[in-house]
């Protein structure tokens, strides 16, 4: 299959991607520790420690500068989430990267460092790139996420590229506000 639109006439091939057991609605999500980088420094943060904040929406995207990324968070600045609830986005991208991404978009967002996609791996998000040995990166994954990191909205890409419906999200988001 092959889809493309917009402006530029992008064409791809849309892969589908194997059935993932991420956390569903209901269930506990995994706790890990990783960098988190913020706008003006990053130091080692869990998730417990972010969402005990607050409402949290979680974004796992394909690393910082891929067209997946700049998209996702493109989007999530357009509809304002961060002033809704705490964002915080994982990809496997380091915290230097992580630095030039919340310069250039993803205003009051935080981005966790996971370079081994082993957060990827215990959301069972983890996306084997097609022809790179050894080379995983996080598929787009979104999961809100109350006080005690329980699921209030789970969705996983199936296919590569996908995005999630953002008005579902907004209605999730406004559910927790």
């Amino acid at each position: 299959r092959r889809r493309g639109g917009g402006l530029m006439e992008l064409e791809f091939e849309v892969t589908d991607l194997p059935a993932s057991d991420h956390p569903a609605v209901g269930e506990v999500a995994p706790d890990f520790t990783r960098p988190l980088v913020g706008p003006e420094y990053w130091a080692n943060a869990s998730l417990s420690e972010v969402v005990a904040a607050g409402p949290t929406l979680l974004v796992f995207h394909p690393m910082d500068g891929a067209f997946p990324a700049t998209y996702m968070y493109n989007a999530i600045d357009d509809h304002g989430f961060a002033d809704e609830v705490q964002v915080v986005g994982v990809s496997i991208s380091s915290p230097y990267e992580h630095t030039d991404l919340l310069a250039e978009r993803a205003e009051g967002v935080g981005l966790f460092s996971d370079p081994d996609a082993g957060v990827a791996e215990a959301y069972d998000v983890a996306n084997d790139l097609d022809g790179m040995a050894g080379v995983t990166e996080h598929r787009p994954a979104v999961f809100l996420l109350d006080t005690d990191r329980t699921v209030q909205y789970a969705w996983v890409a199936d296919e590569w590229p996908a995005f999630p419906d953002y008005e579902e999200v907004a209605a999730a988001v406004a559910d927790v506000a």
